[in-house]
């Protein structure tokens, strides 16, 4: 019999795990704590190595298919005018050349798994018990199933992580948040993602979506987690003394915010785990590196290291598999994880004297520091490396 397989979490990462674990001849089980495949979510894009996975997926033009549109990336001031822009152009830059929204790409790739996956929502791990011969696996829902492997695909927070890894992992708070939503689309609206970057350590963005709304972000440096534990009602109010004083589109946009149904923030921080294996259970995607959209290429490093990992499990002993897809994943999570100095304190300053220093810079932009910011905002691993056979 195959080797029986549970994936946890069904965004990216858990999806494109199921494909290659599938394609490699194990029984596969998806579980998600979700109803449903979750729809929702903000622009991420493709690239480099992930590009090269989607491309063996046979998805290279699906995802084209359902691109944003976005035709590249302006920094704005106050009142809207440009101060400068980086038109789309290869993995080089703040838009790549395949933009999706998160949502549209989870479904790809649950869609393109073989029907031999099994898909569970709506339940979630309550304990791990492993010993020499697998995982028995308690769910929420009510029984207990045994599994050969168990991977964690979750988020930066995941709770299937901590029953098993809470003495490992380890956070590296950045100090900042990014709250993000969908709003109408107005007739001003243009495909090009506007950022306009204000005193007080504040960012405000504006994106298109292939599917008629926009995509909105209020960002904001704080030394500590501000917003934990408060309501969503509270969480708009704050947002709203926080931008108030803004014009542009952010009356707009905080407009839209009370209604949106996806408002979503996020404190950022990466997650800088010891291991990312230990036993029968193994991590993947944010669970195990999170380098939050500051460090970039955090979806082309969850296709790549589903990638990986299914192939090295290909070929035999788990144990041996696991050593050898941390090892290859490494250096690509490092580097991503690896901040040019200041960031993201001088991406957000606090005084006019920043923020002048900054529009400046964008508009000289060859300045090597102002490439590395901008390509920071969703860059991606390394293009070039061969990835291993499955």
């Amino acid at each position: 019999m195959s080797a029986r397989v549970l994936v946890t979490g069904a965004s990216i990462a858990g999806p494109a795990a199921a494909y290659w674990l599938a394609e490699a001849g194990f029984d596969v089980t998806v579980l998600e704590r979700a109803g449903a495949l979750r729809e929702g979510g903000q622009n991420i894009d493709v690239r480099a190595t992930g590009r090269e996975v989607i491309r063996r997926m046979g998805l290279e033009e699906a995802v084209r298919g359902r691109n944003t549109g976005e035709l590249g990336t302006r920094f704005v001031n106050e009142a809207g005018a440009v101060i400068s822009e980086f038109p789309v152009g290869g993995d080089d830059g703040p838009t790549a050349e395949l933009e999706i929204l998160r949502g549209a790409l989870s479904r790809l790739l649950a869609e393109a798994c073989p029907g031999s996956v099994q898909w569970r929502f709506g339940d979630e791990i309550t304990a791990v018990d492993q010993d020499e011969r697998g995982a028995a696996v308690t769910f929420a829902c009510g029984g207990r199933e045994r599994f050969d492997l168990v991977v964690i695909a979750e988020g930066a927070g995941s709770r299937t992580r901590e029953l098993v890894f809470s003495d490992e992992p380890r956070e590296r708070a950045l100090g900042m948040y990014v709250t993000y939503g969908t709003i109408e689309r107005e007739p001003q609206d243009d495909n090009w993602w506007k950022f306009l970057v204000v005193p007080e350590a504040r960012q405000v963005s504006l994106r298109p979506d292939d599917v008629g709304t926009m995509r909105a972000m209020l960002n904001f440096r704080a030394d500590t987690p501000v917003l934990a534990g408060l309501s969503a009602y509270e969480i708009r109010r704050e947002l709203c003394k926080k931008f108030a004083d803004l014009g542009w589109e952010v009356p707009r946009i905080l407009d839209g915010f009370e209604i949106a149904d996806d408002l979503y923030v996020e404190w950022l921080r990466q997650v800088q785990a010891a291991t990312w294996h230990r036993g029968r259970v193994v991590l993947l995607g944010d669970a195990a590196w999170c380098v939050t959209p500051i460090g970039g290429g955090g979806t082309s490093l969850a296709l790549t290291g589903a990638y990986v990992l299914a192939a090295f499990l290909s070929e035999g002993d788990h144990g041996q598999a696991f050593a050898r897809y941390e090892q290859w994943m490494r250096p690509l999570v490092d580097d991503a994880q690896h901040l040019p100095p200041g960031v993201p304190r001088i991406a957000a300053p606090e005084s006019w004297a920043g923020v002048q220093a900054l529009r400046w810079g964008t508009r000289v932009a060859a300045l090597p520091l102002v490439r590395t910011l901008a390509g920071r905002l969703t860059s991606s691993p390394a293009g070039g490396r061969e990835l291993p056979g499955l």
